[in-house]
């Protein structure tokens, strides 16, 4: 299963960013998840742009068709999804092969409330399905762990891994109900 990871922060050294590290060491047999690491290279959505879709968008795009889910693990600024977030979100609304994904959504900081009802109310709308099971908030902020001090934390590492489990059950069920649908 081939499972594409969004960072909604732009940051070298941002907490969300490493959380999707250590998914990747955690991720269960079976499962590939991969960093889609040029967010910030999209250009800003335009909606003229859709008959003549930029090179950076198609490559995101056939990430997007070609993975089975989602992680999406984004900060939050001013009570709101970040700006680089959105613009990818927005890219993907009229995308059909967006429509039904699973989604799992991490959240790295118990504070950032605002941002993960907003997250997961622009994923609803855009008819992605949110996995709740494995969407769980890993307490990083503050901590000063890295990737690897996470997947060695008894606690975090295996919340994690029983999230991403969820997310490997939960997309094969999906996909299978989607085969006997048609």
């Amino acid at each position: 299963m081939n499972v594409l990871a969004i960072c909604g922060s732009l940051r070298t050294a941002s907490i969300n960013r490493m959380l999707l590290h250590a998914a990747i060491q955690l991720a269960p047999p079976g499962m590939s998840i991969r960093i889609y690491p040029t967010i910030g290279e999209l250009p800003l959505y335009n909606p003229d742009l859709e008959c003549n879709v930029p090179k950076q968008v198609k490559t995101f795009r056939n990430q997007v068709a070609d993975s089975q889910a989602l992680l999406i693990a984004s900060p939050e600024y001013a009570h709101g999804v970040t700006g680089a977030i959105k613009n990818a979100l927005d890219w993907l609304v009229s995308f059909e092969s967006f429509a039904n994904k699973p989604v799992a959504v991490l959240n790295a900081s118990p504070r950032a409330s605002h941002a993960d009802a907003a997250l997961r109310e622009t994923l609803r709308t855009m008819s992605a399905v949110i996995v709740e099971e494995a969407s769980i908030c890993v307490p990083l902020l503050g901590t000063n762990l890295t990737a690897d001090d996470v997947v060695y934390h008894p606690t975090m590492a295996d919340a994690i891994r029983d999230a991403l489990l969820d997310l490997q059950t939960s997309t094969i069920h999906h996909i299978l109900r989607l085969a006997q649908e048609s």
